[in-house]
């Protein structure tokens, strides 16, 4: 029978975390009790603060005697994000659910980050709705709005926390058994405007017996890409769309952080990059845009996202922070240019076509990567053109063989 672990603070919302715990049981499956409060909880867990507490190397004594709650807190989850993982190796749960406000989210989510990717995670908290990146980061934690306070059952609390729970139990219950071959797994990073360019090389790859795991270059797909790399699980990486560096250095609403391009070179994986959408960085709505680029050249991708022209000092900016990630590699790592065109709308008589601001992108890089441990080709091709995916798909291939 399977068992859902249910973590929170059982000394100030005892009764609902009572209330999804028999939810839980009248469905035919166990529970696993985890109180991650600084108090005496309202009921008997499997694992008291105590043993939470200890994890974290202090006592629960000790952070029950604290007046400030902020310490008590950073402790317990610290503990958390310990004891979680060791609790699943163990085979105590096959899945964890949780209530909260900031303070319960900020208790359990870094413990649940820190599950495999594919154990089931809700957690349903009042902070849902707003910046959850703090939250799930690169994990597939999922958030549901509790709509109401996590305070006492009422006839929205019931049904938001029943869903969570129906939800929770499908995903415990039901397995996939269909058996996938297993193929080494390559990294890809797509864009709407280098999607022809993406779709080429996954066919290719795909037809050499490589799997293929395309990430949206929104920010998060960028860190989850980075994360997966970190944790051993791609072989090779097309990092065809570098657009999240554009808005990292101009303070676009996309960026995936200052690490980004830096797993594959720490770890040496054979990578090939290009510099799909860097003729872009990404703002939202058209009113959103800050009063200082409203001059510049704009482009309403949709109703949501609005783009704007990278100019030549930005391009040099970036293509100095991308030659400083690419240097750090140990060798296996392969840059190329489409001189024709770096997206579906920086190719000529489309409304990006840039030629002066490209070149300055290619001759910076050119200038700044380190060539012995760097191969810069340059291609007469734009991204999109399928000759480009297929050398550059090709490319890996032969790292990845080395």
């Amino acid at each position: 029978m399977k068992t859902i672990a249910i973590a929170g603070t059982f000394d100030t919302k005892g009764p609902e975390f009572l209330y999804i715990k028999e939810l839980i049981e009248g469905l035919g499956l166990n529970t696993f009790t985890i109180h991650t409060g600084v108090y005496e909880s309202s009921f008997n867990p499997d694992v008291p603060n105590s043993e939470v507490a200890k994890a974290a190397g202090t006592n629960i004594e000790k952070l029950a005697a604290k007046k400030d709650r902020a310490i008590p807190m950073e402790l317990l989850s610290k503990g958390m994000e310990k004891l979680i993982p060791q609790l699943y190796s163990e085979g105590k749960f096959d899945g964890i659910i949780s209530l909260g406000g900031s303070g319960g989210t900020s208790l359990v989510t870094p413990a649940m980050r820190a599950l495999p990717i594919g154990v089931p995670k809700i957690m349903v908290s009042t902070v849902a709705s707003g910046n959850t990146a703090p939250y799930i980061g690169t994990s597939d934690i999922i958030m549901m709005p509790s709509i109401v306070d996590v305070s006492g059952l009422n006839s929205i609390s019931t049904k938001i926390f029943a869903n969570a729970v129906f939800a929770m139990a499908g995903m415990v219950k039901f397995e996939n058994t269909k058996k996938t071959e297993k193929k080494p797994l390559i990294a890809t990073t797509m864009f709407g405007v280098t999607t022809p360019c993406v779709n080429a090389a996954r066919k290719y790859l795909e037809a050499k017996g490589y799997e293929v795991l395309v990430f949206h270059a929104t920010g998060a797909g960028g860190r989850c890409m980075e994360s997966l790399i970190n944790h051993g699980f791609i072989q090779g990486v097309l990092d065809l769309t570098t657009t999240e560096w554009a808005d990292e250095v101009i303070g676009g609403v996309l960026s995936a952080g200052e690490n980004r391009l830096e797993a594959a070179a720490k770890n040496n994986i054979p990578q090939v990059v290009s510099v799909g959408a860097l003729d872009m960085c990404n703002f939202g709505p058209y009113d959103t845009v800050p009063e200082k680029f409203k001059k510049r050249r704009l482009y309403k991708h949709n109703p949501t996202v609005t783009l704007m022209r990278t100019n030549g000092e930005e391009n040099k900016q970036i293509a100095e922070k991308i030659a400083q990630k690419l240097n750090m590699s140990k060798g296996k790592t392969v840059l190329m240019l489409p001189l024709k065109g770096v997206s579906s709308i920086d190719t000529k008589d489309q409304p990006f076509y840039g030629e002066k601001e490209d070149k300055i992108l290619f001759t910076t890089l050119k200038d700044k990567v380190d060539k012995s441990v760097v191969e810069v080709i340059d291609l007469n091709f734009a991204i999109n053109d399928s000759e480009f995916a297929e050398i550059a798909a090709q490319r890996l291939i032969d790292l990845i063989n080395m």
